[in-house]
This record gives C-alpha cells, sequence and structure tokens, in this order.
C-alpha cells in the first residue's frame, strides 16, 4: 500500500514562491513609494490620519483588509467543515451591528475631529484614570492580537512553505512593521488593498476550481446537507449552546459596533476622508465587501467537506491540525495548476499583512496620543518631531508584536489563555463608550465601576472555563471510508464476500460480519467505526448537554456582549446612586440625539420641578440655530440680513 500524502510531503514550486516573493516585494514598495511622497511635509495629521483628504475607495478596501485576517480565511472554512454552517446567520447580525455604527456611533464620533478614540473618554467623563485604564486595556488587547495574526497562520502554513514556524513570523512582522514605520497610515492603506484584493481572489479561484472537480455549486451543497453541514434555523435558545441562530445573530451584531464601530484601526479610516456623509457610506462598503469575503471564506469550508467526505484528511493523518484543511485541500487538488498555491499562500499571507499592519499603525497612535503626547517633557515639541516619535514607536509596536508571536510557540495553552484574558476586556471597553453614547446619565464613577465590574465577570468566565473545563464542541461525522489505503482492503473483502454468498446462500449471508469475512480485527473494527460516525447526529449530543449546564459552558458567543451589557448596568445603577448627570448639564455633541431627547423627556416626567432648565437650554440651542440662517457672506464681509448693507 502507498504511504500516505500528508501536508508535510507537498511543497511549493518556483512559481508558486515567485508568487509569494512579489507580494512581499509590492508591500515593501508601496511603504518607501508612500515614504518618498510624503517626505517634507509629513505631519502627525497626515502619518495618523492622511491629512483627512484621502480618497474614500482605497480606504474603504482598506477598512475591509484590516479586519478580515488570515484567521479568517483559515478559520471560518475550518468552522464550515467541523461544525456545519449555523455560523453563517451572524451576517443578519452584522447588518443589525452596522446600523448602529453608522446612525448612532459614528455621528457623534466623528464631527469632535479627534485623532484616538479614546480622547472621547476625557470629554465625555473628564477622568483621566478612566481613559489611562481603557488605553492600557486596549494596547494589551491589541498587541495579543498581533501575535496571534502572526502566529496562527504561520504555524499553519510553515509546513506548506518549507519555512520554520519562527522565519515566517520574522519575515511577515518585520516587512510589516518597515513600510507602517516610513509610510504612515497611506501605506498601510495603499498595501492594504493589493492585499484585500488578492486575499479575496486567491481564495474565490481556489473555492470555483474545486467546487467544478466536485460537480458544481449544487452537488456541493448536497453533499454538505447529507453530512449533515447545512443548518442555519438552529433556534434552541439555550445560551450553553455553542452556535444557534440567536447566539452567532448576537455575536455578529456585537463584532460590528467593536471591530468596526469602537475601534481606533478603522476610526482611522472613517476619520481619514473629508465627510461624515463619505464616511457614513464607509460602512456600506464595508457591508457589501464583508459579506463578498465572509461567503466566499464560508463556501471554501462546504467545499473543502464535499470534496473529503469520504476521506477526511484530520482523521486519515493527512494533516496534524484543523486549520489546515484549506492549506491540503489547495495543495492537494490544485497543485497540477502552475501558481495557484502560491496565489493562496500569498492571499493568506496578504490577510497577515493587512491586519498586523492596520494594528500596528493605530497602537502607535494609542500610545502617542493618550500616554505620552501630554507628558511635560514632550509638550511644545514641533510636529516633525511628533511624528518621529510616532514612527519610533510604530517599530516598536511591529517588534512587540513579532516577540508576542514567536513566544506564542513557547507558552503553548498559556499564550491562548493569555489571549482569551486579553480578550475579556473588548466588551468592556465597548461598553463604556456605549455608556458615554446613548446613556447621557452615566458619571464617570458609573463609568469607571462598571467597566471594571465588566472586566471582573469576563476574567471570572475565561479562567472557570480553563480551570473547571465547560466541554468542548462535538465534531460533526468525518468519515475516512473512501481513503485509499482502506478502499482496497474494503473492495478484496466485498469480492471474497459476494462470491461467498453467490456460491452458498444464493446472496444471503445471515449471521456473516464484516470482521469474520476479512479476518482483519483491528482495520474491521477501524472501518465500522467511521461507517457508523458517518450517520447523522444532532448539532449538540446529550452528553454535551448534560456538560453544558455551568456558567462556564456558556456560548463565547455571548461573553463580549455580556461585557458590554454589564458596563452599561452597573455604570447606570452606579452612576443613579451617586447623582447622574443632568440633561441640561451635558454638552449635547457629545450624546446620540435620539438618546439624548430621551432622556430629556423623560427627566421631564421623572423631575417635573426641573422642567424649565431643560426647557432653558433648548431654547438657548435654538436660538442659536436660527441666527445661523440670518447671517450671509458677502465678500470677505459678514453682513447681517435685517440691517441694510
Amino acid at each position: 500500500m502507498d504511504e500516505i500524502e500528508t501536508l508535510q510531503s507537498k511543497s511549493l514550486g518556483a512559481v508558486d514562491y515567485v508568487l509569494f516573493a512579489l507580494l512581499l516585494v509590492v508591500s515593501l514598495g508601496i511603504g518607501i513609494y508612500s515614504a518618498l511622497q510624503g517626505r517634507g511635509n509629513s505631519t502627525t495629521l497626515d502619518f495618523l490620519l492622511g491629512g483627512r483628504e484621502m480618497s474614500p475607495v482605497p480606504v474603504a478596501i482598506s477598512l475591509l483588509g484590516g479586519l478580515i485576517s488570515a484567521i479568517s480565511i483559515l478559520g471560518l472554512a475550518t468552522e464550515m467543515y467541523f461544525y456545519g454552517t449555523q455560523l453563517c446567520i451572524n451576517l443578519i447580525g452584522c447588518f443589525l451591528g452596522i446600523f448602529i455604527v453608522q446612525f448612532i456611533t459614528l455621528p457623534v464620533l466623528y464631527p469632535l475631529k479627534i485623532i484616538s478614540l479614546n480622547e472621547y473618554l476625557i470629554m465625555r467623563y473628564h477622568s483621566i484614570v478612566l481613559r489611562k485604564l481603557a488605553v492600557s486595556a486596549k494596547i494589551l488587547v491589541s498587541f495579543f492580537y498581533m501575535g496571534m495574526c502572526l502566529y496562527a497562520p504561520s504555524l499553519t502554513l510553515a509546513t506548506v512553505t518549507s519555512l520554520s514556524t519562527w522565519a515566517s513570523i520574522a519575515i511577515m512582522g518585520s516587512i510589516c512593521t518597515f513600510y507602517i514605520t516610513i509610510g504612515g497610515v497611506k501605506a498601510v492603506v495603499y498595501t492594504d488593498v493589493i492585499q484585500t484584493i488578492l486575499m479575496f481572489g486567491g481564495v474565490l479561484v481556489v473555492v470555483i476550481v474545486c467546487c467544478l472537480n466536485v460537480g458544481g455549486l449544487g452537488t456541493v451543497f448536497e453533499l454538505a446537507n447529507e453530512g449533515g453541514r447545512i443548518q442555519f434555523f438552529n433556534m434552541d435558545p439555550n445560551p450553553f449552546v455553542r452556535h444557534t441562530f440567536w447566539s452567532v445573530l448576537t455575536q455578529g451584531a456585537y463584532s460590528m459596533i467593536g471591530w468596526i464601530g469602537l475601534n481606533q484601526s478603522t476610526y482611522q479610516r472613517f476619520a481619514s476622508v473629508s465627510t461624515l456623509a463619505m464616511s457614513r457610506r464607509l460602512c456600506v462598503f464595508f457591508m457589501f465587501g464583508l459579506y463578498a469575503l465572509w461567503i466566499t471564506f464560508y463556501v471554501s469550508g462546504v467545499v473543502a467537506y464535499a470534496t473529503y467526505k469520504d476521506c477526511d484528511p484530520l482523521t486519515s493523518g493527512r494533516i496534524e491540525k484543523p486549520d489546515q484543511i484549506i492549506p491540503y485541500l489547495v495543495l492537494d487538488k490544485l497543485s497540477h495548476l502552475t501558481g495557484m498555491a502560491g496565489l493562496f499562500v500569498a492571499a493568506v499571507y496578504g490577510g497577515v499583512l493587512s491586519s498586523l499592519s492596520t494594528t500596528g499603525n493605530s497602537l502607535a497612535c494609542i500610545i502617542w496620543e493618550d500616554l505620552l503626547k501630554d507628558l511635560p517633557m514632550l509638550k511644545g515639541i514641533s510636529d516633525q518631531k511628533s511624528t518621529f516619535i510616532i514612527k519610533v514607536l510604530s517599530a516598536v509596536s511591529g517588534l512587540v508584536g513579532i516577540g508576542i508571536g514567536m513566544l506564542a510557540g513557547q507558552l503553548g495553552n498559556l499564550f491562548h489563555i493569555s489571549v482569551s484574558i486579553s480578550n475579556t476586556f473588548t466588551g468592556p471597553y465597548c461598553g463604556i463608550f456605549v455608556c458615554g453614547i446613548c446613556a447621557p446619565w452615566v458619571n464617570y464613577k458609573g463609568a469607571f465601576t462598571g467597566f471594571v465590574t465588566g472586566v471582573l465577570f469576563n476574567l471570572w468566565l475565561v479562567i472557570g472555563k480553563f480551570v473547571v473545563g465547560g466541554g468542548s464542541p462535538k465534531k460533526l461525522p468525518l468519515s475516512t471510508a473512501g481513503c485509499p489505503e482502506n478502499l482496497l482492503p474494503v473492495l478484496l473483502a466485498n469480492s471474497t464476500m459476494n462470491a461467498f454468498a453467490n456460491s452458498s446462500f444464493d446472496g444471503q449471508v445471515p449471521g456473516v460480519s464484516f470482521n469474520e469475512v476479512t479476518g482483519d480485527d483491528a482495520l474491521s473494527g477501524f472501518f465500522n467505526d467511521t461507517l457508523a460516525a458517518a450517520s447523522p447526529t444532532p448539532y449538540l449530543s446529550e452528553e454535551e448537554e448534560e456538560i453544558a449546564k455551568t456558567i462556564y459552558s456558556l456560548s463565547y458567543c455571548y461573553t463580549g456582549v455580556l461585557g458590554l451589557l454589564i458596563t452599561v448596568v452597573v455604570g447606570t445603577v452606579v452612576s443613579i446612586a451617586t447623582g447622574p448627570i443632568k440633561p441640561y448639564e451635558i454638552e449635547a455633541r457629545l450624546i446620540s440625539p435620539p438618546f439624548l431627547r430621551l432622556y430629556k423627556f423623560l427627566w421631564r416626567k421623572l423631575k417635573p420641578h426641573e422642567a424649565h432648565k431643560v426647557a432653558s437650554e433648548e431654547d438657548e440651542i435654538n436660538d442659536k440655530k436660527a441666527a445661523v440662517p440670518m447671517i450671509s457672506v458677502n465678500g470677505d464681509r459678514k453682513v447681517s440680513a435685517a440691517s441694510p448693507e
């Protein structure tokens, strides 16, 4: 019997390496070009926000590419292959989340013309401590995210490129650090454009070719449905079930609020265009792009299952880790197409570079604007010196990301625990912004207490899950019955059994088992096990439902939004107990107008003796608005329309 062809036994060709190297050269070239083009007139505003005058088309593509990492390319396909399509419903949740961003958070944040998102916190709560706490949490999360962006794909693709994991991390991290350091946000945006197009095109070509090999899209979904992979409407309200319609809907909405609405890297994209209307249109473009990319990644996982439904590479030992399924598919089925494997590897690394550069640039912005800018020793320095410091910070951020990525392999499970713990800060971080924008009554005491409570709750949940254990998700049925190493003895057994049946029992073989016919207990037992596993099973087994009775088995989809809600609820309770901010004391531009109007309405009902103060404030605002049309401009001289010229 031939030796099983594993992922390690396959490799890229010369053309594949040329395509991969070309991506790296283009990325470097864009960084150098951006630096030379802006030489002599680069300011902090140019470096971090592109002077707020960037073209919306590349910014829109960069917004998409900066958030869709290589983890998405490999991870979403792996999810479809092993657990089914229920996660796809998060696309509906994403639509709801982007609606909130477009009409609630962005109209408040964009007109403030701030550079760092955290500047809003000092404007809204007047608390330096809260701002520093939020900044520290964001920096921690960003560094671990950079490490994971480097480590996870490098670990998976090291076997494909013949590069060691540490070499892959070092190459990607160094190139990315170089062009974000010399070129700033413009280099990041324009390289993101190339990398995003490559990322989408590379995976799309793989999907189309493999889909045609199987027999078309209809055949792919028919085979996936037979294998129990197609599921969209699991309406189980149980919050302990990993993926249901409700959990992934919630996760999709929350992810858009956290990733798009209240994320420094995306805010820099929104703030780099010239108008709010243009910034809001970026949200619409982002949704179309997100749907195109994620649906492509989802379908790639379904296509992989249809391809390997009878010979699972993981179970048969052809791959070592679940997220190697797509790289194996490319090398196994498409290696005969010159350059195809190289295109896919370049697409995956394009995802690495785009996410890493976006995060590194935003980290430099946060550290400078929120931690260093106001230090006595740095106050009053020139804009050129400020820009130089930010470039140094960009380099340091990239190097730290490389270090964390390399350290990940040494820490093993400790690294994954650290990443999980760092992610617990994201929900409460979003919560203090939601309090500020949508809960006008929340004061700094409430926001601070809510944030700390949300973080402690999430930490308890994550640490408890690792210590106590909440059960692992059960993979859907997998089969190796069609693997070449299993087919030969099965065919021999069938021919022997048929001959025996035809000669002795006229086709009937009562009481004869597969073991008795072949005499190979080990192989037949394995074969029977895989046949039994091929029968449809519930999405969540009874054993899992028995396990999922503790808080530690709560679906990960709810962790972030729980942290957000706890922050808002605790913030509200503490603010009411310590004295809420009164509606006539609020700076209106810092609050979403619908929520401010609602608060004023409630205040009049609950505090009728102070209603006149709210009315007085509104009258003053209306008077100012009414005065604007009364002013016309005649050349350089402003003239009142009510007075004679």
